[in-house]
């Protein structure tokens, strides 16, 4: 598992994570996070990018399914998971929300995006199993 800060040069992310910055630049920062996950989304949707939104995310728990109501906010291709943020500053907990969704949803590619930053760029940071 590794974590990489800032844009990532993988084609696919890199339009993802250009979407989002179209977003920062027309809102700027300060807004509440679902304000941004619904203009992601129209983003993604401008761009032909397939994604689901509020995603349901089960739990795995000695071979059942529990649905325990967590929610990826964006799975993208079904092979990205996006979580976004609108929050003073990244903490550790909000990074491993994103490997635990990562690793219970078998998707190994993962941004936890946040967008109360002035660039943001600075708030993007790359997750990979």
């Amino acid at each position: 598992m590794s974590t990489e800060e800032g844009i990532e040069k993988d084609p696919f992310t890199g339009k993802v994570i250009g979407c989002a910055i179209e977003v920062h630049r027309v809102l700027g920062p300060g807004l509440l996070e679902s304000t941004y996950q619904q203009c992601l989304a129209h983003e993604l949707q401008l761009n032909s990018i397939a994604f689901k939104l509020e995603h349901p995310m089960p739990v795995a728990y000695k071979g059942i399914h529990l649905d325990c109501g967590y929610r990826i906010d964006l799975l993208v291709e079904d092979r990205l998971i996006l979580e976004l943020k609108s929050v003073q500053e990244i903490s550790g907990i909000h990074k491993a929300q994103v490997l635990t969704y990562m690793k219970l949803s078998g998707v190994p590619t993962g941004l936890l995006i946040n967008f109360n930053v002035s660039r943001l760029a600075d708030g993007v940071s790359r997750f990979k199993l």
